[in-house]
């Protein structure tokens, strides 16, 4: 039962994030995993290969077409003869389908992570390049619905499968709180929590200006934000440039994201478009209230008023009122927000149960071309 993944590259971002999950899991079921990254891995390769899971890279350069990698990705696939191939993101997606006609594998899966993966030129790639591949998956309802409506993929080619979090690793921890907010010299501050690459989608410009008015009406309030990406400059510019200096620290690549999440209040995202962000997963799971933008699946994990709220994308005054008006509730009611929020991904985004419907999936696929596992 072989697989073979491949990614448009191995990073610290939420799709990465899902390929390793789900690549570990299906390891430890007795799948035999490979992983392909188009990119030159900067994440995750000793993770992976702690847990027998091989990583090739076709060595490509960020923003430089390279019609050779079809040839090193057949070559792969001749090398390791995988039953499954499945392909992570736009530019993976579409490699792998023009790979295809290369080299014989039984079932090809294409999964978009985002609800918006470039402009009409891409989604028009998608559309051509359908035939070459079984079935194209979204992590989100909303997505899918949008692949549909713009025509990328026909109706009966498409399936939602969200994303899963470990909801063992990803769980309210009071010890983890009380001695990751001392490393972090917080006391009685109210700790907003970010976590994500500083990139156009996540919309970080949109959250400091919100975060400034959240600061005139609470100056007890702090923002922390986890990641690295090419706008980070920019941010760091703003909160100069918005006099937040003092109350907004930047705190780079973690890899000590549960507990960051303990040792914070409340979580915010900005994003101007989402596929499932994993992060808003992992927040609901460590039972903090959220206040999010409506976009992409966000509405599927925030539950609004219940276990958080939603507000429009690009709207810094919606944005900070939703925030001072979690901050405004008492500690029991955002306490409960957080336990309706975990109780509804432990129902509906536990990991294991996820991956139960990969290989429900695969198997369904596999067994279409006559072959049982």
């Amino acid at each position: 039962m072989r697989i073979l993944h491949i990614t448009t590259g191995l990073a610290y971002g939420g799709a990465e994030t899902q390929l390793v999950r789900l690549a570990t899991r299906l390891k430890a079921r007795g799948w035999d995993v490979r992983v392909v990254s188009m990119l030159p891995p900067q994440a995750y390769v000793e993770e992976l290969e702690s847990a027998g899971i091989p990583v090739d890279s076709l060595g490509m350069r960020r923003g430089v077409p390279d019609p050779r990698a079809i040839f090193r990705l057949a070559g792969i696939l001749r090398r390791e003869r995988p039953l499954v191939l499945h392909s992570h993101m736009v530019h993976a997606n579409l490699l792998a389908r023009l790979a295809r006609p290369l080299v014989r594998v039984p079932v090809l899966v294409c999964t978009a992570h985002n609800i918006i993966e470039g402009g009409r030129h891409r989604e028009l790639a998608y559309r051509l390049t359908d035939p070459l591949c079984d079935i194209t998956t979204q992590v989100s309802r909303a997505g899918l619905e949008r692949y549909v409506k713009v025509g990328a993929v026909p109706a009966h080619k498409i399936r939602f499968v969200p994303n899963g979090v470990d909801t063992d690793r990803f769980q309210p921890d009071q010890d983890a709180r009380n001695r990751l907010r001392k490393e972090l010299g917080l006391g009685t501050e109210f700790a907003w929590l970010a976590v994500g690459r500083f990139e156009e989608a996540k919309d970080y410009p949109n959250m400091l200006r919100a975060f400034a008015r959240v600061q005139k009406a609470r100056p007890d309030a702090r923002l922390l934000i986890a990641g690295q990406g090419p706008s980070r400059a920019e941010a760091e510019e703003l909160v100069a440039k918005l006099g937040l200096t003092e109350v907004v620290r930047f705190l780079g690549v973690r890899k000590d994201i549960p507990e960051l999440l303990n040792a914070a209040d409340a979580y915010v995202m900005s994003s101007a478009w989402e596929g499932m962000p994993m992060v808003l997963l992992e927040a609901s799971a460590s039972g903090l209230p959220i206040v999010a933008t409506h976009v992409g699946g966000n509405a599927e994990v925030v539950l609004d008023g219940q276990s958080g709220f939603l507000v429009p994308p690009k709207d810094p005054e919606a944005l900070a009122g939703a925030m001072l008006r979690l901050m405004s509730l008492s500690p029991e009611a955002r306490e409960a927000m957080g336990r309706a929020g975990r109780a509804h991904v432990e129902a509906n985004y536990a990991l294991d149960r996820v991956v139960d419907r990969w290989e429900a999936l695969y198997k369904e696929l596999l067994e279409r071309k006559g072959i049982r596992v």
